[in-house]
């Protein structure tokens, strides 16, 4: 009996109790009831995730081991109807008609954001409606008003709260559910800001519930007695203030147009926020979930340090030489400290404390390998010269890796001028890598068709090597590589030629690889010339449905289309790749970062 009364007792805490001395009551039970409901929910929508990530990669390997030897693949060209229907009209849907990548726009300058996928927008509106729901679920509209408001103001602040723990969590690049669920860090960010806005509409509603309240029961002159002299409804005004200050500093046009500014205010506000929540909780066992939140953020922080410094100190640190190129754009070439295991479609977070400070900005990696260490004054060596121990050996090689940057604003236009006025049109600084993140095999595949536009192609090279490489040794699926690269002038080749260079001269290349070039803007037709039939230039803009349908006429196998580009080309691509998934077991892959 004394064990009931205490889980009791301890239920009706954790529910917001301890206004009162009359024990827990129905009203808190259910809050509690609410709690375990989203909770479950989480737990399931991340189960249904990982259950199809499973799936999804024990499919790859089976379908990669089927066709290793299998110049056919024949079984695996034709869609599963289910699955087809799924992709076309959730999966690979925009929200309306084509448009999901690219921008609205009410100027060059001024960047309004994107729509949500079809899939995307069902998942958050689901969301939202269940926390509306939740918010006014089994509240008995048949008591006085100021019962009502009193389970209104515990109903919607323990909402606001429990919701903390998945936008803190989904805000971290180290995000642990990224890799269970195979959902991307785009998706994750889109959903971290649609759970901030859900935070903020429910702070707000606690706050005017309690106003509303006690203006009812005792007037005006008691809300502002109690603005004046109690901690606790200060530190949650406090609290509330900071939320809505992070909604309306954080809409895509100012996130964009001082993007930098934007996040040292989102910070600072979300510290601002946690700290009156942690004043106007003090004594309440909801503190415990702000703790976690605490938690959270701290761990991630905490892990990202810890990989900055694995990654970058020791060794004579990572450096960064930065060459301009032409079209606007920069060869940044990073020396890591350590060796680093590099896989196509990663990205990385750059710090240059010389040109942003603390900053850090994400590029997708476009190459990567071994070189070696020519500093090295302190070896073991036999009368050759050669290493004799595994430290040595170890220490003797350093990894390269590589970024296109296009020139910009903000952080890439300063390192695009250092650059332009330095001497040879190149500077060496001090550099910070953080990372790797993403990573993509597309291996199994018997045909893979890679679209890039600009300084995309930095996210596609890197599997035209991998997948060019594993062909030579047989341990691919792919019989057909196709890569299509928009461009505005022919000078851009030159962001890349030595690595295609090297991709050109590999065993074999020919047997899998082809390469079209389109010129959107070429002085002259002298400009347009195609070096042999696997590498062709074309000028003006390619017909997207045209070449898919190529593609899917003599493609080899299941089949993947993945671009990298603006996000007119992206709609497009997703357009044609739609209109095919009934008859070709395709699957689209968009790269992309919004932020």
């Amino acid at each position: 009996m004394a064990f009931g009364q205490d889980a009791a007792n301890s239920l009706w805490k954790r529910a917001g109790g301890g206004g009162h001395d009359k024990g827990p009551t129905d009203a808190d039970f259910r809050n509690v009831d609410v709690q375990h409901y989203l909770g479950y929910l989480w737990v399931a929508f991340v189960a249904v995730f990982f259950v199809y990530q499973v799936i999804f990669h024990l499919v790859r390997y089976i379908r990669t081991i089927a066709c290793l030897s299998n110049e056919n693949q024949r079984y695996f060209a034709v869609p599963h109807h289910g699955y087809a229907w799924f992709k076309k009209t959730f999966l690979d849907a925009p929200l309306f008609r084509t448009r999901h990548h690219r921008e609205f726009k009410m100027s060059t300058a001024i960047n309004v954001g994107t729509l949500p996928s079809r899939l995307q927008t069902f998942l958050l509106v689901g969301y939202f409606a269940t926390n509306v729901g939740f918010c006014f679920w089994r509240i008995d509209y048949s008591m006085t008003f100021s019962q009502v408001a009193s389970e209104l103001i515990s109903r919607s602040g323990i909402m606001a709260v429990i919701n903390m723990i998945p936008l803190f969590l989904l805000a971290g690049r180290n995000n642990p559910f990224i890799r269970l669920t195979g959902i991307s860090f785009d998706t994750m960010n889109l959903i971290h800001r649609w759970f901030g806005r859900i935070v903020v509409l429910e702070a707000l509603a606690h706050t005017i519930a309690w106003m509303t309240n006690k203006v009812h029961t005792k007037g005006w002159a008691a809300v502002q007695g109690s603005f004046t002299g109690s901690e606790f409804i200060i530190s949650g005004l406090v609290a509330t203030s900071a939320f809505t200050f992070l909604l309306f500093q954080s809409p895509s046009v100012v996130r964009h147009a001082f993007y930098e500014t934007f996040l040292h205010f989102h910070i600072l506000g979300a510290m601002f926020s946690i700290g009156g929540l942690m004043v106007h909780l003090k004594g309440r066992e909801q503190i415990l979930m702000v703790w976690g939140v605490v938690a959270v953020w701290a761990f991630e922080r905490a892990f990202r340090f810890f990989r900055l410094v694995i990654r970058n100190v020791g060794n004579g640190g990572t450096k960064a030489e930065v060459e301009v190129l032409p079209g606007d754009a920069l060869r940044v070439n990073i020396r890591m400290a350590r060796p680093w295991n590099f896989r196509p479609g990663q990205h990385a977070y750059l710090y240059m404390p010389s040109i942003g400070l603390w900053t850090s900005h994400p590029f997708s990696l476009a190459w990567s390998e071994e070189e070696q260490d020519l500093n090295i004054t302190s070896m073991s060596a036999d009368e050759k010269g050669l290493p004799m121990n595994r430290q040595d050996i170890l220490e003797k090689h350093k990894t390269s890796m590589s970024f296109i940057i296009r020139r910009r604003t903000g952080f890439t236009e300063k390192l695009y001028k250092k650059a332009d006025l330095s001497a040879a049109g190149r500077f060496t600084t001090t550099a910070y890598m953080e990372g790797p993140y993403g990573g993509e095999d597309l291996t199994s595949y018997g045909t893979v068709m890679l679209w890039a536009a600009g300084i995309g192609i930095t996210h596609q090279v890197p599997h035209v090597r991998d997948i060019v490489a594993a062909y030579a040794n047989g341990t691919t699926a792919t019989r057909r590589l196709t890569l299509v690269w928009i461009i505005q002038s022919p000078e851009h080749l030159e962001w890349i030629r030595t690595w295609m260079t090297q991709i050109l001269s590999m065993p074999r290349r020919r047997e899998i690889l082809k390469i079209l070039l389109f010129v959107t803007r070429p002085r002259s037709t002298k400009e347009i010339h195609s070096p042999s039939s696997s590498v062709q230039m074309f000028p003006g803009k390619p017909n997207v449905q045209a070449l898919i349908d190529q593609e899917m006429q003599e493609g080899i196998g299941a089949a993947c289309v993945s671009v990298c580009g603006t996000g007119g080309l992206a709609d497009d691509l997703r357009r044609a790749v739609r209109n095919r998934e009934r008859e070709w077991n395709v699957d689209f892959r968009e790269e992309s970062f919004s932020w």
